[in-house]
């Protein structure tokens, strides 16, 4: 599973990249600044869970820890959270921020995951 996590942190890190270019760049103009800042936030949380994934994927290889329940809430996280977020910006359709709760939920529960693997090492 190091491998994995390490392969889907990486993605998630260059798309993270990729969507705050397209955001700055190619979203200017198109979206209020509300929906700008909804966007910004989905691009902040996935590279911060990105590099979590990839630290999850380090760790998960160097160390007694199983962390598999960890990186794959925090990679559901960034589907539900950012995922949705994205979306909302786009087509602006408000019930979609019903979900992105969900994806938070999954990040605290990933963090969590962690804290408890380590305290039990």
């Amino acid at each position: 599973m190091m491998k994995l996590f390490l392969i889907i942190g990486a993605i998630n890190a260059m798309m993270a990249v990729a969507c705050g270019a397209f955001g700055a760049h190619g979203l200017e103009g198109k979206l209020s600044e509300k929906y700008m800042g909804i966007w910004e936030k989905a691009t902040t949380y996935q590279m911060y869970h990105a590099l979590g994934l990839i630290a999850i994927g380090i760790l998960n290889g160097t160390t007694k820890l199983n962390l598999n329940a960890a990186g794959w809430m925090m990679t559901l996280g960034i589907v539900f959270f950012s995922g949705s977020l994205y979306i909302l910006a786009l087509t602006q359709i408000k019930i979609l921020g019903a979900i992105t709760p969900i994806g938070g939920v999954l990040f605290i529960a990933a963090w969590v995951a962690l804290m408890l693997a380590v305290i039990k090492l």
